[in-house]
């Protein structure tokens, strides 16, 4: 048999497949593992979505072809959707499943641009000083440039109400008061893949280098708070299955926790030198000596940037030109 005849007829076997049952989804339900019969022999077919082709004249037609484009939420520039981009399978009837997640800002900025687009890498350590001097600034500008607009819009109430899926009264519950609402990258329907924000009310905190000694009670309050409001609003999930960490540098500077299944795939948002898991933030802070004021902003930090980012084109960057940056041990 020629290596052509060969290749056409392995090909023929996974049209002949009889899907019996699922027996693993992974990767954020980017991988599915079937269990099946091909010629009354047993099979295992495993599909994986492949990488986008680059291809001009695919991607040009890609987002008119998509169908069944339903709309999960939107606030301010952002929307998210789930689409289908595959077969119909019946003819003249609506499509049943969504195989595209997808993501819209608009109108995008030079900011959207540069953190979406391909870069390098570099791994940076923020001492105390570099943060005291450059960074904290740094956070107040962004802060002051209107872009926790569209967090105190869902805070108070005035957007994505329909997508909050647990909040405490408005004030009622002063420094503890919060609200959950799905990541934007969850699909909200893959449980293992779950991704849940924890939004605080209160405005003092900007990062976890705002968090100090006094507050370790408030943290394993709100850590309690964020487990139950998740498992009664998802009771087919255990309290061990939920993993809390935040991110450093987060996305927007109000202080806001993560929320995870842990069988979520461990992509770059849970990497070292992006996640800082909430036990651990708890366990330095009692570990540090020194009075209740003492906190996260008195340690060096190390994290990874992208060499697009403001962080590394305003600071990091010009520091390691001058010499007086702070190189990772």
């Amino acid at each position: 048999m020629t290596t052509e005849e060969s290749k056409r007829r392995v090909e023929a076997l996974i049209p002949k497949f009889q899907f019996e049952r699922v027996l693993n989804q992974d990767e954020a339900g980017r991988r599915i593992t079937l269990y099946g019969q091909v010629d009354s022999q047993p099979a295992l077919l495993i599909f994986e979505r492949a990488p986008f082709p680059d291809a001009e004249e695919y991607l040009s037609i890609l987002p008119a072809n998509l169908r069944s484009i339903t709309n999960l939420g939107n606030n301010d520039i952002y929307s998210w959707f789930l689409a289908s981009g595959g077969p119909v399978l019946k003819e003249n009837e609506n499509d049943k499943f969504a195989d595209f997640k997808v993501d819209l800002i608009c109108p995008c900025t030079e900011k959207h641009i540069k953190k979406h687009s391909r870069q390098g890498y570099r791994f940076v350590t923020e001492t105390p000083e570099i943060y005291r001097e450059k960074v904290r600034p740094y956070m107040q500008l962004n802060r002051e440039e209107g872009r926790l607009n569209w967090v105190f819009n869902i805070i108070e109430g005035r957007k994505e109400v329909e997508d909050v899926i647990y909040r405490t009264p408005l004030g009622r519950d002063g420094d503890e008061g919060f609200l959950m609402l799905p990541n934007l990258h969850w699909d909200r329907k893959t449980i293992e893949a779950l991704h849940l924000l924890g939004i605080v009310e209160r405005r003092d905190i900007w990062s976890l280098r705002d968090l100090k000694k006094k507050h370790i009670p408030w943290l394993r309050h709100m850590k309690a708070k964020l487990i139950d409001a998740t498992v009664k609003t998802y009771p087919q999930i255990d309290t061990d299955q939920l993993k809390l960490f935040c991110h450093y540098h987060p996305t927007y500077y109000h202080f806001h926790i993560h929320v995870v299944h842990v069988m979520l795939e461990a992509t770059s948002t849970q990497s070292i030198g992006k996640a800082i898991g909430l036990d651990g933030i708890i366990e330095q802070l009692e570990s540090m000596s020194g009075d209740d004021e003492t906190g996260m902003d008195s340690i060096s930090l190390s994290y990874t940037l992208g060499e697009a980012s403001d962080l590394w084109t305003e600071i990091f960057e010009p520091l390691k030109k001058s010499g007086a940056a702070s190189q990772p041990q």
